[in-house]
């Protein structure tokens, strides 16, 4: 059953809730925001967390333990977390699009993500060996196929 299309994001349980995530880690790189324009710029800067080659938290069940500002996609902030990546699921549905066809909800797995370039699977670099985040903006993760 696509539960995606016959529930809204609140009628979700947890399992469904989660499985909406593609595992892209997009939302695990660093950010920077201009303080004049307010723009926002994406890093390859990950979070020391994020496994650079399966493009996903090696400890998300504890994650908190290890990162205590990581911050949860929930029902009551997905509106507010405008630094999502537009190809992330919960901002999609949240906005009224499909998922993207790439998406392993359904295509059964990540491989079709990492085939279109929409991961973080060999592009990132950790977060604890970066000096200056600027000198890491990339464009990339802005990137959204469908």
């Amino acid at each position: 059953m696509a539960f995606w299309k016959e529930k809204t994001l609140a009628e979700m349980n947890t399992s469904e809730w989660e499985s909406l995530c593609d595992g892209c880690g997009k939302c695990c790189l660093n950010k920077i925001i201009d303080d004049e324009t307010e723009e926002l710029y994406y890093t390859n800067a990950a979070c020391k967390l994020l496994d650079p080659h399966e493009a996903h938290c090696i400890h998300y069940t504890q994650r908190f333990n290890f990162v205590p500002l990581c911050t949860q996609v929930t029902i009551d902030n997905v509106a507010e977390l405008t630094w999502l990546p537009d190809s992330c699921a919960y901002r999609r549905l949240y906005s009224g699009k499909s998922l993207p066809s790439w998406h392993p909800l359904l295509t059964g797995s990540k491989s079709e993500m990492h085939q279109q370039g929409m991961s973080t699977q060999d592009k990132i670099t950790c977060e604890t060996k970066v000096k200056y985040m600027e000198d890491h903006i990339v464009l990339w993760p802005l990137k959204d196929l469908d």
